[in-house]
């Protein structure tokens, strides 16, 4: 799925439209080592000091476990998937040949979101498998991380037609799937890649280009925001900006 150079503004129907608490001046970074009291404060790393100053925080409310929608009772990756493989909550079930929930480790250290299927994953049911997904498969290599170390999903788990930009509300009916697939990886970091998924996992319009360089919070879980896979093969001179990008996500993990 293509996702183009951050926005100069906010396209309509964006996801940070959506009910939701976003704290700019949220300092809460959990980076930088404290001290107890009356002990004495330990050193300031190398790794710490290099870390992007803290940005967004956004911490949407759970499901109600005892509601009837059957969302936020998925036990499991395997659940969701069988609950994705059904869902008509959107026009996006109308055209598609193969739901793509996501795939890799329920334990993964790192999710990677981002924005929707496209040609290959509709036609595969697996996400990032086209060129775009290749490119993320050498990323994560880069790092010590084996795709299949990583839990990889998007924020729309059906294929928009022509590969254009999800909308708001296919967006609200598949964003329960990414919150509890979240909840039930647990993982030490999210990669956000692109603006769709950024904007999404913070709550928030801004654009990618001023949502980077910086350690964002979704449910206490640090955000990194970076380039799609796929604008890397359309403009080459982001690539060394989503490197450092990864590095920092990488420093997060470790």
């Amino acid at each position: 799925m293509s996702d183009g150079p951050p926005p100069l503004g906010s396209p309509p129907g964006t996801p940070g439209s959506r009910p939701g608490s976003v704290n700019p001046h949220d300092t809460r970074t959990g980076l930088t080592p404290g001290a107890s009291s009356g002990k004495t404060k330990s050193p300031t790393s190398k790794a710490d000091t290099d870390l992007p100053l803290p940005g967004l925080s956004y911490d949407p409310p759970g499901g109600d476990l005892f509601s009837n929608d059957p969302v936020p009772q998925a036990a499991s990756l395997d659940a969701i998937a069988q609950l994705v493989a059904g869902c008509t909550k959107c026009r996006l079930c109308e055209g598609r040949r193969h739901t793509v929930p996501g795939e890799g480790a329920a334990d993964a250290r790192l999710v990677v979101v981002g924005e929707g299927p496209g040609r290959v994953e509709d036609e595969t049911g697996r996400p990032f498998v086209g060129p775009a997904g290749e490119l993320l498969t050498k990323i994560l290599g880069a790092i010590a991380l084996p795709r299949e170390r990583v839990f990889i999903c998007n924020v729309v788990k059906c294929r928009p037609p022509e590969n254009r930009l999800p909308q708001f509300d296919e967006i609200a009916a598949c964003v329960p799937y990414l919150f509890r697939q979240i909840e039930i990886v647990k993982p030490k970091v999210i990669l956000a890649m692109g603006g769709t998924a950024a904007q999404t996992m913070l709550n928030t319009k801004q654009s990618l280009g001023a949502l980077r360089n910086r350690v964002h919070r979704f449910r206490g879980i640090p955000v990194i925001v970076t380039y799609h896979p796929a604008a890397l093969l359309r403009n080459p001179n982001w690539k060394k900006p989503t490197w450092d990008d990864v590095r920092i996500a990488r420093r997060l993990i470790d």
